[in-house]
């Protein structure tokens, strides 16, 4: 038989076994709180709070007391809700419930409350941020047009007092001052150009873009247009532009603007060309889409700005330091363009030196463009 001592030694072994029993759920709970990242308090069935960790009494500055003032602990059975608690030394608490459910019996739930002060301070100063940039945009936005329609009136009068000036009936000019008229309505063009991206630009920022209309695009005849149109202006540069077009599918698109994207690259082509370069302008299908490309050999484009030169009145530093005229607006609304069809544009260096500008349009336009119809009538007109 055991003696007496074996019996109590065992007696004091089961105890201790019963008291570890005992403390390990409080225990493991008590861990489970700290370990959380957040102030935290458990809530028993009863309303009570059973535990709470160090975090929750330091932020309510409890000294050892447990509560579940901030915010006020409800009684009665919860749901997961979250709130968000101003208190009155100014910070702002963020509080969540979520009951604590075992087979279908409910347990209390689990307070947690994270600190949010500092997120809500910066979005307010983002949101006043944002106000006043939006502000700021819309005067922006009223002073270019307003300025804009202020010197288009006198722009309009200056071109067609040059016009009168020449016309016979007022009497013959001698060549230099023909010469002298030419560059007045050459510079009134230029200004009246500025003026229209100005506008154009206003309105893109103020409705979120530019209203297409779509339709069939025959790209060789719009190429040739496009080349016909600053022909001029570059043989008056001294350069010689090249046009090569691959046969290939009709294109859907916006031919207006597609027109306005190849005039703004031509005419960059022959600002930053000297004397005796050359533009090329090619084109081809590839796959699904056309590529245009419009390369010439003037300065080209540093690498560390192919990417920025497409953002609103950037220009690359060799373009502004070379005296070479411009807004830095034309990149930026063809890119809106060209993307509007679905499109990308981009710039390389070209073969030789200078720039090359590639786009990529799909033929059948973004997906939801209308579908195409009949292409008009072919012209008889040729590439010389």
């Amino acid at each position: 038989m055991p003696s007496e001592d074996e019996d109590a030694g065992g007696s004091r072994g089961e105890d201790r076994g019963e008291s570890r029993d005992r403390v390990r759920p409080r225990a493991l709970l008590d861990a489970l709180l700290e370990a959380l990242p957040s102030g935290a308090a458990v809530q028993g069935p009863d309303g009570g709070v059973l535990a709470a960790n160090r975090r929750f009494h330091r932020m309510f500055d409890l000294d050892g007391r447990t509560g579940l003032a901030p915010g006020g602990a409800p009684g009665g059975r919860h749901v997961h809700r979250t709130a968000e608690i101003p208190l009155p030394d100014g910070r702002t608490l963020r509080r969540a419930i979520e009951p604590l459910r075992h087979e279908g019996a409910y347990l209390g739930a689990l307070w947690t409350y994270d600190d949010i002060t500092e997120r809500k301070r910066r979005e307010r100063d983002l949101e006043r941020d944002n106000v006043a940039l939006t502000e700021l945009a819309r005067q922006r936005n009223a002073f270019t047009a307003a300025a804009s329609h202020e010197l288009r009136t006198p722009l309009t009068s200056i071109i067609s007092f040059c016009e009168l000036l020449t016309d016979p009936a007022f009497g013959a000019l001698t060549h230099e001052q023909t010469s002298f008229l030419e560059a007045v309505r050459r510079n009134a063009d230029r200004m009246q150009r500025v003026i229209s991206d100005l506008l154009l630009t206003t309105r893109m920022r103020a409705t979120a873009g530019l209203e297409l209309e779509f339709g069939p695009v025959e790209v060789d005849r719009m190429l040739l247009d496009a080349v016909l149109d600053r022909m001029g202006a570059a043989q008056e540069a001294g350069l010689f532009t090249v046009l090569e077009c691959t046969a290939g599918p009709v294109l859907r698109g916006d031919r207006h603007r597609l027109q306005n994207v190849l005039a703004n690259l031509l005419e960059n082509a022959a600002k930053y060309t000297p004397a005796d370069g050359r533009i090329s302008v090619t084109a081809a299908p590839r796959g699904e889409f056309w590529e245009i490309e419009v390369a010439d050999t003037g300065i080209g484009v540093p690498e560390e700005f192919r990417e920025e030169i497409f953002n609103g009145f950037v220009r690359a530093p060799n373009a502004r330091t070379g005296g070479y005229p411009g807004t830095g607006l034309g990149l930026a609304i063809s890119r809106a363009i060209v993307q509007l069809h679905g499109g990308t544009i981009t710039v390389g260096g070209a073969a030789g030196g200078g720039a090359s500008f590639l786009i990529r349009l799909p033929v059948a336009g973004p997906p939801d463009a209308p579908p195409p119809g009949p292409p008009d009538a072919p012209g008889t007109e040729e590439a010389p």
